[in-house]
């Protein structure tokens, strides 16, 4: 059995240590639930339905906005670019950003700009954007 001083089994251990690599938002779109899942930060959080599309998820440490679940997103989608065909520049298979589909749900429906729904939106709109969130999506 080999004795170690303090200093060295501090050694050992900081050289078994891996440095934590930091968070990056995570966006994973779910072919067969037909869902997007976004997360911003690695905080534990919980979650609150606001409408049949958008689950929003909230930091347990801050109430901040975080994340979110979507789901019914091709059905939302087809919708969408039924009512405006033109978002098919925006929202298409492929890399689409998670702002843009926010945005598109935020306008596609009348509430009052202080309504609680809208700022929620407002704020995933920021979280996105401020993420660089995208999904890949396909829609067909």
């Amino acid at each position: 059995m080999t004795v170690l001083s303090n200093d060295e089994f501090a050694k050992q251990v900081m050289q078994l240590a891996k440095p934590v690599e930091p968070f990056e938002p995570v966006v994973t779109y779910d072919r067969d639930g037909d869902c997007i899942e976004f997360l911003s930060r690695a905080d534990n959080f919980y979650a609150e339905r606001i409408d049949d599309l958008v689950t929003v998820y909230y930091s347990q440490e801050t109430n901040e906005v975080i994340g979110s679940l979507l789901k019914g997103v091709s059905k939302f989608c087809a919708d969408l670019l039924e009512k405006m065909p033109a978002l098919k520049i925006v929202i298409k298979d492929g890399p689409t950003k998670l702002e843009h589909i926010f945005l598109a749900r935020l306008c596609s429906f009348d509430r009052p700009p202080g309504d609680m729904v809208t700022l929620t939106y407002r704020k995933l709109i920021k979280v996105a954007d401020e993420s660089k969130a995208e999904a890949q999506l396909c829609l067909n």
